[in-house]
């Protein structure tokens, strides 16, 4: 069983290659939500995420061997980059199964560590089966990406930090795939500070473990969807769910808007970039998805930074409209001069900005006397687009909102 003492040994294996990570209080964050709240800056790490840790010290435990037979795994992204990192700074030959629509930012920097990329599957699911196919061909060690009690070790030094740095914590907040993360912080913060609390976060299109804990036993779900791709795994592990089971205080689940919101957030006001999984804990805080008292200090584990430009391009366009600073829509005008004009005066009234217009005169949805136009406009939160929207319904606009 994982102990402390594992954790505190992991540190020192994992000292040489990881990076202690900053912990800072946000004074913005605290007066969103009340609270003291403070983020564990995980992302700084090096590979980017904290998987460099797990797969330090399971490396540095293989026999002589296992280290010249090599190491195989299988990743969504983040594991991939540790352990590529974490064998070849050990002389290991790593051999990483990624799934087929892994970010391409991560693929890359999996191989650009030293490891040889094999892209298999569709999820991390179909990936594994991959990955312990060619364990079972090649006699390579199988370094799994949650489920092994050192890997879990080496996740766990981050509690150590979090004690250490924050040593008032009342609540720690963590995200949720497989569980390792969650289990190593857990059992250390655990065994330094047993009245903090610890509430573990999932997306809600990968809540496996969230319906694990409701039904006692592990649940395996048929799929995931979420933006999240670092922690989009249909099942939480075996060897990690009793942590979770036993250490774990509260599990709460999260929307992908809500995710979206977050890293504007913390990209707008924090400066600081985030991936999906690495905005969980801090979503579910400014969400309220879990009860927590004023002053309160809460810190949330902001665990990974890997986030594909493509999709933070998409991330941030949703944020922008979750929180009614950008607006997409389409109305008809009169196809005759001056129509646009006055359209664009109730625009100029509220000061909406225009990012671009597009007319559409063969729109087989108007009539022929008319023309379609698509509008992408700036605005300055709910308030406006809502007042926005009503004025241009009273003047006789239809609107249609797509985004």
């Amino acid at each position: 069983m994982l102990d402390h003492d594992d954790i505190l040994e992991a540190r020192e294996r994992v000292r040489a290659t990881s990076r202690q990570t900053p912990l800072e209080r946000s004074h913005t964050y605290s007066a969103m939500t009340g609270a003291d709240v403070h983020l564990k800056l995980e992302n700084f790490q090096r590979t980017g995420a904290f998987k460099i840790r797990g797969a330090t010290n399971r490396v540095a435990t293989l026999s002589a061997d296992q280290k010249a037979a090599g190491v195989v795994t299988a990743s969504a992204g983040n594991h991939a980059q540790g352990v590529a990192l974490a064998a070849t700074r050990a002389g290991v030959d790593a051999k990483i199964v990624m799934p087929e629509y892994a970010p391409i930012a991560k693929v890359k920097a999996t191989r650009n560590y030293g490891a040889e990329v094999v892209l298999a599957g569709t999820d991390y699911n179909e990936a594994a089966e991959r990955a312990h196919e060619i364990e079972r061909t090649e006699g390579r060690t199988y370094v799994h990406a949650f489920d092994d009690e050192m890997v879990m070790a080496g996740q766990g030094t981050i509690g150590l930090e979090i004690v250490e740095d924050c040593p008032d914590l009342d609540t720690v907040v963590v995200p949720i795939g497989g569980g390792g993360l969650i289990s190593g912080i857990a059992t250390a913060i655990k065994a330094e500070t047993p009245d903090a609390r610890v509430v573990g976060v999932q997306a809600e299109g990968a809540s496996s473990a969230a319906k694990s804990l409701e039904k006692g036993e592990r649940v395996s779900l048929e799929g995931v969807d979420t933006i999240a791709d670092g922690i989009a795994t249909r099942s939480v592990g075996e060897q990690t769910f009793p942590y979770i089971q036993e250490y774990v205080d509260e599990v709460v689940t999260v929307s992908d808007p809500e995710i979206a919101v977050t890293i504007v957030y913390l990209l707008e006001r924090s400066k600081t970039m985030v991936e999906g999984a690495g905005a969980v804990p801090l979503a579910a805080t400014l969400f309220e998805k879990f009860d927590y008292e004023p002053d309160e200090t809460i810190v949330a584990a902001l665990c990974g930074g890997n986030i594909d430009l493509n999709t933070l391009t998409n991330v941030i366009i949703r944020g922008l409209v979750e929180t009614g600073r950008y607006l997409k829509i389409r109305t008809v005008l009169k196809d005759r001069p001056g129509a646009l004009e006055d359209l664009l005066d109730i625009f100029t009234a509220h000061r909406a900005n225009i990012y671009a217009i597009h007319h559409d005169r063969t729109s087989r949805d108007v009539e022929m006397s008319d023309t379609e136009v698509e509008i992408d406009l700036e605005m300055r939160g709910p308030d406006h687009v809502e007042a926005f929207l009503s004025d241009l319904r009273a003047a006789g606009y239809p609107v249609d909102v797509l985004a």
